[in-house]
Protein backbone atom coordinates (compact mmCIF):
# COMPACT_ATOMS: atom_id res chain seq x y z
CA UNK A 1 0.00 0.00 0.00
CA UNK A 2 1.33 3.65 -0.17
CA UNK A 3 0.43 6.83 0.76
CA UNK A 4 1.61 10.44 -0.98
CA UNK A 5 3.39 12.92 0.77
CA UNK A 6 5.79 15.51 -0.62
CA UNK A 7 5.43 14.50 -3.81
CA UNK A 8 7.36 11.33 -2.91
CA UNK A 9 5.28 8.12 -2.44
CA UNK A 10 6.17 5.96 0.54
CA UNK A 11 5.26 2.09 0.84
CA UNK A 12 4.02 0.57 3.97
CA UNK A 13 3.58 -3.25 4.03
CA UNK A 14 0.90 -4.75 6.47
CA UNK A 15 3.61 -6.32 8.60
CA UNK A 16 5.46 -3.07 8.60
CA UNK A 17 2.18 -1.13 10.17
CA UNK A 18 1.65 -4.09 12.86
CA UNK A 19 5.46 -4.31 14.03
CA UNK A 20 4.91 -0.19 14.20
CA UNK A 21 1.35 -0.24 15.93
CA UNK A 22 3.12 -3.21 18.49
CA UNK A 23 6.30 -0.35 18.91
CA UNK A 24 3.66 2.38 19.92
CA UNK A 25 4.40 4.08 16.66
CA UNK A 26 0.68 6.01 16.60
CA UNK A 27 1.10 6.57 13.20
CA UNK A 28 0.91 3.14 12.58
CA UNK A 29 -1.70 2.53 14.38
CA UNK A 30 -3.84 5.14 13.21
CA UNK A 31 -3.23 3.88 9.56
CA UNK A 32 -4.41 0.54 10.59
CA UNK A 33 -7.43 1.57 11.87
CA UNK A 34 -7.94 3.24 8.69
CA UNK A 35 -7.95 0.04 6.84
CA UNK A 36 -10.87 -1.28 8.52
CA UNK A 37 -12.95 1.68 8.21
CA UNK A 38 -11.97 1.92 4.49
CA UNK A 39 -12.71 -1.89 4.05
CA UNK A 40 -9.18 -2.10 2.51
CA UNK A 41 -7.60 -5.39 0.47
CA UNK A 42 -5.02 -5.60 2.70
CA UNK A 43 -7.78 -5.97 6.15
CA UNK A 44 -8.09 -9.42 6.28
CA UNK A 45 -3.78 -9.88 6.27
CA UNK A 46 -3.54 -7.27 8.50
CA UNK A 47 -5.90 -9.07 11.01
CA UNK A 48 -4.79 -12.46 10.46
CA UNK A 49 -1.16 -10.70 11.55
CA UNK A 50 -2.73 -8.69 14.74
CA UNK A 51 -4.77 -11.85 15.76
CA UNK A 52 -1.79 -13.29 17.81
CA UNK A 53 -1.50 -10.21 20.13
CA UNK A 54 -4.91 -9.58 20.87
CA UNK A 55 -7.42 -10.17 23.87
CA UNK A 56 -5.19 -8.07 26.59
CA UNK A 57 -7.28 -4.67 26.82
CA UNK A 58 -9.61 -3.89 28.93
CA UNK A 59 -12.65 -2.38 26.51
CA UNK A 60 -14.86 -0.27 28.27
CA UNK A 61 -17.81 1.11 26.81
CA UNK A 62 -18.98 4.78 27.70
CA UNK A 63 -22.78 5.34 26.85
CA UNK A 64 -25.62 7.91 27.94
CA UNK A 65 -28.17 10.44 26.14
CA UNK A 66 -26.95 12.96 24.28
CA UNK A 67 -25.74 16.23 27.52
CA UNK A 68 -24.80 14.06 29.70
CA UNK A 69 -20.96 14.63 29.62
CA UNK A 70 -19.82 11.78 27.93
CA UNK A 71 -16.72 13.35 26.12
CA UNK A 72 -15.78 15.25 29.64
CA UNK A 73 -16.54 12.14 31.22
CA UNK A 74 -13.92 9.99 28.49
CA UNK A 75 -11.49 12.76 29.44
CA UNK A 76 -11.35 13.16 32.77
CA UNK A 77 -11.53 9.25 32.73
CA UNK A 78 -8.36 9.00 30.50
CA UNK A 79 -6.84 11.11 32.94
CA UNK A 80 -7.11 9.10 36.31
CA UNK A 81 -6.36 5.80 34.20
CA UNK A 82 -3.20 7.42 32.98
CA UNK A 83 -2.07 8.46 36.59
CA UNK A 84 -2.56 4.64 37.23
CA UNK A 85 0.03 4.04 34.63
CA UNK A 86 -2.06 2.58 31.99
CA UNK A 87 -1.75 2.92 28.46
CA UNK A 88 -5.01 3.88 26.73
CA UNK A 89 -6.92 4.45 23.78
CA UNK A 90 -10.05 5.77 22.64
CA UNK A 91 -12.44 5.04 19.79
CA UNK A 92 -15.04 8.15 19.91
CA UNK A 93 -17.85 7.05 17.55
CA UNK A 94 -19.13 9.80 15.87
CA UNK A 95 -22.66 10.33 14.06
CA UNK A 96 -21.01 12.56 11.09
CA UNK A 97 -18.85 12.39 8.31
CA UNK A 98 -15.24 11.91 8.82
CA UNK A 99 -14.51 14.61 6.38
CA UNK A 100 -16.59 17.25 7.79
CA UNK A 101 -14.98 18.25 11.08
CA UNK A 102 -18.40 19.27 13.04
CA UNK A 103 -18.15 17.42 16.27
CA UNK A 104 -15.25 14.99 15.39
CA UNK A 105 -13.62 18.22 15.97
CA UNK A 106 -15.22 19.38 19.02
CA UNK A 107 -14.32 15.43 20.47
CA UNK A 108 -10.93 15.94 19.69
CA UNK A 109 -10.84 20.02 21.84
CA UNK A 110 -12.57 18.41 25.01
CA UNK A 111 -9.36 16.02 25.23
CA UNK A 112 -7.15 18.02 24.08
CA UNK A 113 -5.55 17.70 27.29
CA UNK A 114 -4.25 14.25 26.60
CA UNK A 115 -3.15 15.14 22.48
CA UNK A 116 0.43 15.51 22.96
CA UNK A 117 0.72 12.47 25.49
CA UNK A 118 2.13 9.02 23.62
CA UNK A 119 0.39 6.97 26.19
CA UNK A 120 -3.07 7.90 24.89
CA UNK A 121 -4.48 7.01 21.07
CA UNK A 122 -7.82 9.35 20.05
CA UNK A 123 -9.77 8.22 17.07
CA UNK A 124 -13.09 9.38 16.28
CA UNK A 125 -14.93 7.36 14.05
CA UNK A 126 -18.27 7.90 11.84
CA UNK A 127 -20.74 5.56 12.39
CA UNK A 128 -21.87 6.08 9.06
CA UNK A 129 -25.86 6.07 9.77
CA UNK A 130 -25.47 2.86 11.39
CA UNK A 131 -28.14 2.36 14.46
CA UNK A 132 -27.17 1.25 18.07
CA UNK A 133 -24.41 4.23 18.66
CA UNK A 134 -21.51 2.45 17.32
CA UNK A 135 -20.24 2.36 13.70
CA UNK A 136 -20.05 -1.50 12.29
CA UNK A 137 -16.27 -1.05 12.02
CA UNK A 138 -15.51 -0.18 15.54
CA UNK A 139 -15.17 -4.17 16.90
CA UNK A 140 -12.41 -4.33 14.44
CA UNK A 141 -10.49 -1.18 15.37
CA UNK A 142 -11.36 -2.18 18.88
CA UNK A 143 -8.93 -5.38 17.72
CA UNK A 144 -6.39 -2.93 16.26
CA UNK A 145 -5.58 -1.11 19.20
CA UNK A 146 -6.13 -4.28 21.67
CA UNK A 147 -3.38 -5.87 19.81
CA UNK A 148 -1.47 -2.59 19.32
CA UNK A 149 -0.71 -2.80 22.98
CA UNK A 150 -3.15 -0.51 24.75
CA UNK A 151 -4.17 -1.71 28.42
CA UNK A 152 -7.62 -0.04 28.39
CA UNK A 153 -9.74 0.99 24.90
CA UNK A 154 -12.96 3.54 25.64
CA UNK A 155 -15.36 3.12 23.55
CA UNK A 156 -17.58 6.56 23.62
CA UNK A 157 -20.76 5.92 21.89
CA UNK A 158 -22.77 8.97 19.75
CA UNK A 159 -25.71 9.74 21.70
CA UNK A 160 -28.84 7.99 19.86
CA UNK A 161 -30.77 7.17 22.64
CA UNK A 162 -32.49 3.44 23.28
CA UNK A 163 -30.26 1.94 20.34
CA UNK A 164 -26.78 2.38 22.37
CA UNK A 165 -27.33 -0.70 24.03
CA UNK A 166 -25.17 -2.28 21.05
CA UNK A 167 -22.03 -0.95 23.06
CA UNK A 168 -22.83 -3.49 26.02
CA UNK A 169 -22.26 -6.34 22.96
CA UNK A 170 -19.01 -4.93 22.32
CA UNK A 171 -17.20 -4.20 26.02
CA UNK A 172 -16.05 -5.88 28.74
CA UNK A 173 -16.81 -2.98 30.87
CA UNK A 174 -20.38 -1.09 30.32
CA UNK A 175 -19.95 2.55 32.13
CA UNK A 176 -24.01 4.54 31.47
CA UNK A 177 -23.77 7.91 32.53
CA UNK A 178 -26.65 10.42 33.12
CA UNK A 179 -27.27 13.34 34.69
CA UNK A 180 -29.95 15.39 36.85
CA UNK A 181 -32.94 17.49 34.97
CA UNK A 182 -33.14 15.20 31.53
CA UNK A 183 -35.49 12.26 33.08
CA UNK A 184 -33.00 9.99 33.01
CA UNK A 185 -34.57 7.86 35.40
CA UNK A 186 -37.42 7.12 33.58
CA UNK A 187 -35.20 7.01 29.90
CA UNK A 188 -32.67 4.57 31.65
CA UNK A 189 -35.84 2.12 32.41
CA UNK A 190 -37.41 2.67 29.21
CA UNK A 191 -33.71 2.04 27.46
CA UNK A 192 -33.13 -0.84 28.81
CA UNK A 193 -29.78 0.30 30.16
CA UNK A 194 -30.58 -1.22 33.28
CA UNK A 195 -30.40 -4.48 32.00
CA UNK A 196 -26.76 -3.49 30.28
CA UNK A 197 -25.13 -1.53 32.70
CA UNK A 198 -21.67 -2.44 34.83
CA UNK A 199 -21.78 1.05 36.15
CA UNK A 200 -23.49 4.23 36.61
CA UNK A 201 -22.64 7.50 36.68
CA UNK A 202 -24.64 10.37 37.78
CA UNK A 203 -22.65 13.07 36.41
CA UNK A 204 -23.28 17.01 37.15
CA UNK A 205 -23.65 15.94 40.63
CA UNK A 206 -23.37 19.26 41.61
CA UNK A 207 -27.08 20.27 39.99
CA UNK A 208 -30.03 20.13 41.53
CA UNK A 209 -31.85 16.81 41.24
CA UNK A 210 -28.50 14.39 41.07
CA UNK A 211 -29.61 13.34 44.53
CA UNK A 212 -32.90 12.07 43.00
CA UNK A 213 -31.34 10.26 39.95
CA UNK A 214 -29.11 8.38 42.30
CA UNK A 215 -31.54 7.01 44.47
CA UNK A 216 -34.09 6.65 41.61
CA UNK A 217 -31.42 4.37 39.84
CA UNK A 218 -30.90 2.35 43.07
CA UNK A 219 -34.48 2.04 43.96
CA UNK A 220 -34.79 0.52 40.05
CA UNK A 221 -31.65 -1.40 40.18
CA UNK A 222 -32.65 -3.23 43.28
CA UNK A 223 -35.82 -4.36 41.96
CA UNK A 224 -33.51 -6.69 38.93
CA UNK A 225 -33.44 -10.32 38.95
CA UNK A 226 -30.04 -10.64 39.92
CA UNK A 227 -28.51 -14.10 42.04
CA UNK A 228 -26.45 -14.16 44.60
CA UNK A 229 -22.33 -13.72 43.63
CA UNK A 230 -23.57 -11.55 41.05
CA UNK A 231 -22.19 -8.09 40.41
CA UNK A 232 -24.44 -5.33 41.64
CA UNK A 233 -23.71 -2.48 39.64
CA UNK A 234 -22.38 0.68 42.01
CA UNK A 235 -24.02 3.95 41.51
CA UNK A 236 -21.53 6.52 41.52
CA UNK A 237 -21.53 10.37 41.20
CA UNK A 238 -18.75 12.78 39.35
CA UNK A 239 -18.81 16.18 38.37
CA UNK A 240 -16.01 15.36 35.36
CA UNK A 241 -15.57 18.89 34.12
CA UNK A 242 -13.85 19.24 37.45
CA UNK A 243 -12.88 15.79 38.11
CA UNK A 244 -14.53 14.86 41.32
CA UNK A 245 -15.60 11.09 41.25
CA UNK A 246 -13.33 10.24 38.56
CA UNK A 247 -11.07 8.18 40.83
CA UNK A 248 -13.70 6.55 42.34
CA UNK A 249 -15.17 5.51 38.80
CA UNK A 250 -12.00 3.99 37.59
CA UNK A 251 -11.64 1.77 40.66
CA UNK A 252 -15.15 0.62 40.11
CA UNK A 253 -13.69 -0.28 36.24
CA UNK A 254 -11.01 -2.03 37.44
CA UNK A 255 -12.96 -3.69 39.93
CA UNK A 256 -15.37 -5.26 37.38
CA UNK A 257 -12.87 -6.39 35.60
CA UNK A 258 -11.01 -8.36 38.30
CA UNK A 259 -14.71 -9.66 39.21
CA UNK A 260 -15.20 -11.04 35.73
CA UNK A 261 -12.10 -12.47 35.17
CA UNK A 262 -12.44 -14.04 38.81
CA UNK A 263 -16.59 -15.58 37.57
CA UNK A 264 -15.42 -16.28 34.20
CA UNK A 265 -17.78 -13.74 32.92
CA UNK A 266 -15.29 -11.98 31.37
CA UNK A 267 -14.45 -14.64 28.93
CA UNK A 268 -17.47 -15.90 28.53
CA UNK A 269 -18.68 -12.18 27.59
CA UNK A 270 -15.98 -12.37 24.57
CA UNK A 271 -16.80 -15.41 23.37
CA UNK A 272 -20.16 -13.87 22.47
CA UNK A 273 -18.46 -11.16 21.18
CA UNK A 274 -16.37 -12.50 18.64
CA UNK A 275 -19.29 -15.41 18.22
CA UNK A 276 -21.48 -11.98 16.89
CA UNK A 277 -18.28 -10.70 15.18
CA UNK A 278 -17.41 -13.83 13.11
CA UNK A 279 -21.45 -13.91 11.88
CA UNK A 280 -21.15 -10.14 10.92
CA UNK A 281 -18.18 -10.70 9.26
CA UNK A 282 -19.71 -14.30 7.42
CA UNK A 283 -23.34 -12.43 6.38
CA UNK A 284 -21.56 -9.30 5.29
CA UNK A 285 -19.13 -11.50 2.41
CA UNK A 286 -22.41 -13.99 1.80
CA UNK A 287 -24.30 -10.91 1.06
CA UNK A 288 -21.09 -9.65 -1.05
CA UNK A 289 -21.30 -13.22 -3.17
CA UNK A 290 -24.69 -12.19 -3.33
CA UNK A 291 -25.23 -9.10 -4.79
CA UNK A 292 -21.96 -9.82 -6.81
CA UNK A 293 -24.19 -12.57 -8.83
CA UNK A 294 -27.02 -11.57 -9.38
CA UNK A 295 -27.64 -7.55 -7.92
CA UNK A 296 -30.57 -6.16 -6.63
CA UNK A 297 -32.87 -7.51 -9.88
CA UNK A 298 -33.55 -11.39 -8.37
CA UNK A 299 -34.29 -9.92 -5.28
CA UNK A 300 -36.89 -7.47 -6.98
CA UNK A 301 -38.33 -10.60 -8.69
CA UNK A 302 -38.35 -12.67 -5.71
CA UNK A 303 -40.18 -10.15 -3.37
CA UNK A 304 -42.72 -9.30 -6.16
CA UNK A 305 -43.35 -12.99 -5.91
CA UNK A 306 -43.74 -12.73 -2.20
CA UNK A 307 -45.92 -9.90 -2.22
CA UNK A 308 -47.86 -11.38 -5.21
CA UNK A 309 -48.62 -14.60 -3.19
CA UNK A 310 -47.20 -16.72 -5.61
CA UNK A 311 -43.84 -17.89 -3.03
CA UNK A 312 -43.49 -17.23 0.72
CA UNK A 313 -40.80 -15.25 2.21
CA UNK A 314 -38.56 -18.76 3.52
CA UNK A 315 -38.71 -20.37 0.00
CA UNK A 316 -37.29 -17.08 -1.50
CA UNK A 317 -34.72 -17.07 0.87
CA UNK A 318 -33.73 -20.74 0.04
CA UNK A 319 -33.44 -19.79 -3.48
CA UNK A 320 -31.86 -16.74 -3.00
CA UNK A 321 -29.18 -18.81 -0.70
CA UNK A 322 -28.77 -21.72 -3.10
CA UNK A 323 -27.40 -19.31 -6.40
CA UNK A 324 -24.57 -18.49 -4.06
CA UNK A 325 -21.95 -20.53 -4.71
Amino acid sequence: MTSQTGGRRRTASVPDLVSGARAGDPRAVARLVSLVEDESPWLREAMAALAPHAGRAHVVGITGSPGVGKSTSTSALVGALRRAGKRVAVLAVDPSSPFSGGALLGDRVRMADHATDPGVFIRSMASRGHLGGLSWATPQAVRVLDAAGYDVVLVETVGVGQSEVEVAGLADTTLVLLAPGMGDGIQAAKAGILEIGDLYVVNKADRDGAHQVRRDLRTMLSLGDRREGDWKPPVLSTVARTGEGIDEVAEQVRAHLEWSTSTGSLAARRRRRARREVEAIAVASLRGRWAGLHGHASLDALAEEVADGRTDPYAAADRLLDAVP
